[in-house]
Order: structure tokens, then C-alpha cells, then sequence
């Protein structure tokens, strides 16, 4: 009877907390339910070469250190490690070579990366925020999805916004716009594509800027950044989204984003006449540049006593109509600002025509001094600037042309032929 009511333990180093119900292998009496205390009070046999759980008997060496572990192990559970003094891994082992996870990564999913903004667009909403286009190890050329909604007023914003003339374009005034950009938080970013990109918009291939080709070998040739507008290949409905499918060659230490937006198209009219509105500078802020320009240097052994400025456009030339420059630039030539807004609306560089530096929308300025020297010297194409900021008018010297042509006349007498001179 004895032999049933306790269990031998054999000397290992694997021991299981008493009273598990999973581990607890004890064998009861069928009519007897006996508690854990009663168990542990319970004598034990005289066998010396086992011993029992919860044993309070014989105290032998051996004894003392199982007792020792047992009461550990059951008060902690699950420091076995450190109760038995054993430094190597669990019977069940999570090691890493059983985890074939791929490592996270470090990339912000939406990082706070701002794109400069385009003068021809004016920002309605942001359907997708900037996000990261992240990496997958698994190779060169990756694949990523995003959706993103429509509002029901924005759904019909862009479907009233089409141009429904006949033989027309499908064209949109209020669009859906998709761009590119490095993953840059350090200042604003331009339009910037990923090698080899691809775009489709519910299944549909987007039209992407022809890339540049180039003529160094071994160099893939560069899409030019500019947003792409994909209107027309979304679903214009507030209850079905829109799915975007962007696949690249990824670039080591160099991550992209893309955005969508709702934007409104705007047209050189509208942005000359915002320019007319914001733009205008004072006539004496050219005067005390001219000034300036114009001031002697006692260390120089030349002086520039004067200045010629020409009143043609650089651009269409074509006498000026709105006298405008780049407040950045130290030149005082002006282009015509309808002509450069006019020429970057089809291709937008926002260059200077005159330095050839940039000269972006929000920088221009119309100088006032050249609207009045406009107004007061008609037929002037060239003026001339004085120390004092006062200017004159330069007039095309007229040259005569004297043409030598034979006369022929006849005499009567000798008969003879005579050539004589032809002044114009």
C-alpha cells in the first residue's frame, strides 16, 4: 500500500513545480482525495536510495539539496535557469534558428517630410500623407500597395471640375496628384523619382515622365521630377477605394516617399495676377541699389561711373511689359513676367533667364523703378543709369549708307559714255 503513495524521483537536474496539475504525476487512492499539506506531512518509507516529494523525513546531504530545489521551483516557477545554476537552454528552445521572421525596418512609415510646393497647384487636401517607401530583403527590385479614399465632396469636385467641350481632352482643373521624394526631413523636398519606378492606380499603368538619357556608361538614365497627375484612372466614389501599386529598384542609403494630394491646376493668368497683388517692389529699393552699384572704391584704380541696362525681354524679345526679376538675383536686368510664367506653366525650371540661377515663384518681385522708367520712355529699348540713381534714355544712332551706282549718260559730240556717282 506504501508503494502507491509516494513517487521516487530519480537524482536529475530537471524538476517540475509541485503541485502543476499538467506535471503532477501522483497516484491517489480512488476514494481518497488527499491535499497538497496532507502530502507533504505524509511519512515516507525507509528506503535510502529515493526520495519523495515534499519529504521531511531523513535530512542526508543528498536529501537537503532535492528538498532545497523543490521549494524553489515551486515558488518560482519559472526562474529555472537560475534555481537549478544551469546557464544552457530550456528542454523547449526559441532560438533565433527557429524564427524565420524578416527584421524590421527602420524606416518611419510616415515620416515628416515636406515637398516644396508647386506654383501652378494650389493643395485642396492630402489623400495620402507622405509614406515610406520601405524595403523588403529580398531583393533589388521591391513592390508596395497603398489605398486611400475620397470624400463624397471631393468625388464630385474632380467629376465637375472635367472639361466637357467637344473634341477636348480628358482633362481635369481638380486633380488627383501623385508625387515622389527623397525620405529627407532636413528641409523641403523636390520631385524625385526611384529607379526603374512603376505606377499602377487600380490596375491601370500611370503615364510617367520619359526619362533623360544619358551618355555615361553604366548610368541608368533619370525620370525629371514633376507629380503625376492620375485623375483619370481613380475611381471617382466615396464607398470604393482607390489602390495604388508602386514597384522600384531600391538604392542603398537612400529611401523615398510618395504622396498623393487633391490639388486645383491654376494658370499663368492666375499666377500673374497673384504676382501683381504680392509682388510689387518700391522704386527706391532699385534706386539705392543702383546707388550702391554705382559707389566709387577708393581701393580700386577703376570706377564705374555709369550703367546700360537693356529694356528688351531676354525671353520673347520683345520690348518689356511687366518689368520682373528674381529678388535673389544682384543684376538689375528684368525679363517679362508674363513671358517666363507663360514658358514655365508648359515646362517648369524656374531658371533666370538672365544669370541663369534659380528663381522660384515666391521670390519674384516687380520692380517698380522700371514700371516708371516703362510708362515715361516709349520707343526706348536701352537707358542709361547715373551715381545718383537718376537714368536717361540711350537713342539708336541713325547711320547713312552712301551707295556708289554708275550713271550713264550720252554725248552728242564725242559720243562717248560717262559714269558718275549716286548718293543716297
Amino acid at each position: 500500500m506504501s508503494f502507491w503513495c509516494r513517487l521516487q524521483l530519480p537524482i536529475s537536474t530537471d524538476f517540475t513545480p509541485v503541485g502543476n496539475p499538467i506535471y503532477d504525476v501522483r497516484r491517489r487512492f480512488p476514494g481518497r482525495n488527499t491535499s497538497p499539506n496532507q502530502n507533504a506531512s505524509s511519512q515516507p518509507s525507509s528506503d535510502s536510495g529515493s526520495t519523495s516529494v515534499g519529504f521531511q523525513g531523513k535530512q542526508g546531504p543528498l536529501n537537503s539539496v532535492k528538498s532545497e530545489l523543490i521549494r524553489n521551483l515551486a515558488a518560482h516557477p519559472l526562474n529555472l535557469k537560475s534555481s537549478i545554476g544551469l546557464q544552457g537552454k530550456s528542454p523547449i528552445d526559441f532560438s533565433s534558428k527557429h524564427n524565420h521572421t524578416s527584421p524590421v525596418s527602420s524606416l518611419p512609415v510616415h515620416p515628416d517630410v515636406r515637398l516644396k510646393r508647386l506654383p501652378f497647384y494650389d493643395i485642396l487636401g492630402e489623400l495620402l500623407k507622405p509614406t515610406s517607401l520601405v524595403p523588403k530583403p529580398t531583393g533589388r527590385f521591391q513592390e508596395t500597395f497603398f489605398i486611400f479614399h475620397l470624400t463624397p465632396q471631393q468625388a464630385q469636385d474632380i467629376a465637375m471640375s472635367r472639361d466637357f467641350r467637344p473634341g477636348a481632352k480628358c482633362e481635369y482643373t481638380t486633380q488627383v496628384q501623385l508625387r515622389f521624394c527623397l525620405l529627407e526631413t532636413s528641409c523641403e523636398q523636390d520631385d524625385n523619382f526611384p529607379p526603374s519606378i512603376c505606377v499602377r492606380v487600380n490596375g491601370k499603368l500611370a503615364t510617367l515622365p520619359n526619362p533623360i538619357p544619358t551618355t555615361k556608361p553604366g548610368v541608368e538614365p533619370k525620370r525629371p521630377g514633376r507629380p503625376v497627375d492620375i485623375t483619370a484612372l481613380c475611381r471617382l466614389s466615396p464607398t470604393v477605394p482607390n489602390h495604388v501599386d508602386v514597384s522600384w529598384a531600391s538604392e542603398f542609403g537612400r529611401g523615398y516617399c510618395v504622396a498623393v494630394y487633391l490639388v486645383k491646376k491654376l494658370t499663368s493668368d492666375i499666377l500673374l495676377q497673384r504676382l501683381k497683388q504680392f509682388g510689387n517692389r518700391h522704386p527706391d529699393h532699385s534706386r539705392a541699389l543702383i546707388k550702391e552699384k554705382l559707389q566709387h572704391d577708393p581701393d580700386s584704380e577703376i570706377a564705374t561711373t555709369s550703367l546700360r541696362v537693356s529694356l528688351m525681354c531676354p525671353l520673347g524679345k520683345m520690348r518689356l511689359q511687366i518689368p520682373c526679376r528674381c529678388s535673389t538675383c544682384t543684376h538689375l536686368q528684368c525679363f517679362d513676367a508674363f513671358t517666363f510664367l507663360m514658358m514655365n506653366e508648359k515646362k517648369p525650371t524656374w531658371i533666370c533667364p538672365v544669370c541663369d540661377k534659380s528663381a522660384a515663384f515666391d521670390k519674384l518681385i516687380i520692380d517698380g523703378l522700371f514700371v516708371e522708367i516703362l510708362q515715361q520712355s516709349a520707343g526706348c529699348t536701352e537707358i542709361q543709369f547715373s551715381e545718383d540713381g537718376s537714368w536717361s534714355p540711350l537713342r539708336a544712332v541713325k547711320e547713312t549708307l552712301v551707295i556708289s551706282s554708275p550713271v550713264i549718260k550720252s554725248s552728242s559730240i564725242s559720243g562717248k559714255w560717262h559714269c558718275n556717282d549716286f548718293i543716297l
